[in-house]
C-alpha cells in the first residue's frame, strides 16, 4: 500500500487524461450549505487565487465511500497568478490554499490549473484519474474495508 502522502492528491494533466467539453457546467455556484468541505475549498480557492473561473465537483460518489462523503474532489482555477508558473507550481498554490482540507478529510483531490489564455484556448477539463484507494470498480473493497477495521 502506499504511504497516505502519495494515495493523497494526484495531479493530473490535460495531456496525461481524456478531455471533455464543459458546457454543461455553471463556474462560481454558490455549494450547497450542507456541504461543507466543497464550501471550504470554494472559499479557499477563491480568497488565494482570485479566479476568473472555478468549477469544483465532489466526485466521492464515483468512490467506495458512504453516501454523502466529502472525500474526493476535482477542481479547475483558472488565475492570472499561474501566469508564467510550470504546472508543478501551480499544483502547489493550490495544495497550499487547501492544505487543512488535505491533511484531514479530502482524499484525493484532482487538480487542473491554467492560465486565463489556456483556458480561452481549450475550455476543457481533464477526466480525473483513476482512485487507487476503493473504487466503486474495485471489487476487493471490501476486503480492504475489512482489514483496515481489524
Amino acid at each position: 500500500m502506499l504511504p497516505s502522502v502519495l494515495r493523497r492528491a494526484r495531479p493530473v494533466s490535460t495531456s496525461a487524461a481524456l478531455v471533455r467539453p464543459l458546457a454543461h457546467h455553471a463556474p462560481m455556484m454558490d455549494p450547497d450549505p450542507s456541504r461543507p468541505v466543497e464550501k471550504a475549498i470554494k472559499t479557499k480557492l477563491t480568497n488565494s487565487l482570485k479566479p476568473q473561473h472555478l468549477e469544483v465537483q465532489n466526485e466521492s460518489h464515483m468512490h467506495a465511500v458512504p453516501a454523502g462523503s466529502e472525500s474526493h474532489f476535482r477542481v479547475l482555477v483558472v488565475s492570472s497568478q499561474f501566469e508564467g508558473l510550470p504546472l508543478i507550481k501551480r499544483h502547489r498554490l493550490v495544495n497550499e490554499a487547501l492544505k487543512h482540507e488535505l491533511s484531514s478529510c479530502v482524499h484525493a483531490l484532482s487538480i487542473q490549473a491554467k492560465t486565463p489564455e489556456q483556458w480561452e484556448s481549450n475550455p476543457t477539463l481533464a477526466k480525473s484519474p483513476p482512485c487507487m484507494g476503493g473504487s466503486k470498480g474495485d471489487h476487493t473493497v471490501e476486503e480492504k474495508l475489512k482489514a483496515g477495521g481489524e
